[in-house]
């Protein structure tokens, strides 16, 4: 299909997108150059667009409205739930986000402003305000009439929440609960205890205990505990997955492309590392810093200088492996900030034991043959080395946290180059002391 539109062979496209469904269809635009997009997009009947649109990331979506103008894809625009409408408008520039949100029906401008309201990452910046809902001391049969009523115009009708009729929540209903049970009796006498958010919460932890409980729809309520939406599980995934993309992208020292690689241009991808190799080279510095305080030294045994690749190879892999374990911790909601203390009691006691059977090794090879002096400063660094990028690497996740950084911030090479420039610190004091230069 690819090959057809970079040979505009525009009837074969249309014909072939006719029979592919709209996910086939999205995953197919992503893929393609910009300078394709707009021209297979506007190939597709209408009803086959909006669908298009709807399955597409806001950044795509961003780019077609740039590449089409405003009136080719209004149609769509007003087709997304208003969470999705949110997002996308998030996207654009104020003028262009006015001309489509003047577009939408009064009532459709309503719930969009809802979702507005809220701060960007927040729950209610991700939630969609148009749900049914039931009330507890209704009868079952009233429930699924208003549900049958309104449920076209709901994001889900999967999970139903119970509210009083003051709109606070009380409980949560499935479907099938309603649909099972005897039509004169009350959905609150069969509702479960909810699990709900609060719309100015973060949405990533937020969305994780969603998914991870496999919650159709999470309710989403105010500070006084009125229902103002619900967070569906496919949302939830879908914040979930940007959180993951963007924690992988920092880990290796660079942001996350928007686009695959294969059509993200130069300038993107160089934008993307440029930051971090620059903060990279500037703090790689200290460890030239080190080496020229420790220049002397260096002069009167040669033989130190060999075992400078190895030891700071050792100490940065240990705090990244620590770094990458809490990270992900954090991300799983195993650990809190509060567990800074564990955290470090623990890794210190492996950075130990890692270090006395790696330290036990270094201290066999090198005193074989250079010496038992260089033996002991080599086996004692790295046991040293080991213990303090262990401790350091678990415990910067958590210190990010508490200063409300992302911590994959505290990426793989920012760990290692810390620990290049402290372990080469700790590897001469240790050889002055026993060597005695």
């Amino acid at each position: 299909m690819g090959h057809l539109v970079r040979a505009g062979d525009l009837p074969a496209v249309a014909a072939d997108l006719q029979a592919m469904p709209s996910d086939d269809v999205a995953a197919l635009i992503e893929q393609l150059p910009r300078r394709h997009r707009g021209v297979t997009f506007r190939l597709l009947g209408k009803e086959a667009a909006n669908a298009v649109f709807d399955a597409l990331p806001p950044p795509f979506q961003r780019g077609l409205v740039e590449e089409l103008g405003t009136a080719e894809v209004a149609s769509a625009f007003r087709e997304l739930d208003p969470d999705d409408r949110a997002e996308l408008l998030d996207e654009l520039p104020a003028s262009v986000a006015k001309a489509l949100v003047r577009g939408l029906s009064p009532g459709e401008r309503e719930i969009t402003g809802i979702v507005l309201g809220y701060p960007r990452g927040s729950v209610g910046r991700r939630m969609s305000p148009e749900f049914v809902h039931a009330y507890p001391d209704e009868t079952v049969a009233q429930a699924l009439d208003r549900i049958r009523t309104n449920g076209r115009d709901a994001e889900t009708i999967y999970a139903v929440p119970v509210v009083d009729r003051g709109r606070r929540l009380c409980g949560m209903l499935s479907l099938r609960d309603l649909l099972l049970a005897d039509p004169e009796s009350q959905p609150g006498e069969h509702m479960s205890e909810p699990i709900y958010a609060h719309a100015l919460d973060d949405a990533e932890p937020a969305s994780f205990r969603c998914v991870e409980r496999g919650i159709l729809a999470m309710p989403v309520v105010d500070s006084e505990n009125r229902l103002v939406g619900v967070l569906t599980i496919d949302d939830a995934v879908d914040v979930v997955e940007q959180a993951r993309d963007v924690d992988e992208a920092r880990s290796g020292a660079r942001e996350r492309l928007e686009e695959p690689y294969l059509v993200s241009s130069i300038l993107s991808i160089t934008r993307a590392r440029i930051v971090w190799l620059f903060v990279l080279a500037v703090s790689a510095i200290l460890t030239v810093n080190v080496l020229e305080i420790f220049e002397g030294t260096l002069e009167q045994e040669v033989a130190l200088a060999l075992f400078i690749p190895l030891l700071t190879g050792i100490g940065g892999n240990t705090g990244s492996q620590a770094a990458t374990t809490i990270t992900r911790a954090l991300a799983v909601h195993e650990l809190a900030p509060r567990d800074v203390l564990r955290v470090a009691g623990k890794e210190i006691r492996v950075g130990v034991t890692l270090g006395t059977f790696l330290g036990t090794v270094g201290f066999a090879v090198a005193a074989a043959v250079y010496g038992l002096d260089i033996g002991i400063v080599i086996g004692t660094t790295i046991l040293a080395i080991c213990a303090l990028a262990a401790t350091v690497g678990g415990i910067m996740p958590l210190i990010a946290r508490i200063c409300r950084v992302d911590p994959a911030v505290f990426s793989t090479p920012f760990i290692s180059t810390f620990c290049d420039a402290t372990g080469l610190i700790i590897y001469f004091t240790i050889a002055k002391s026993v060597l005695g230069i």
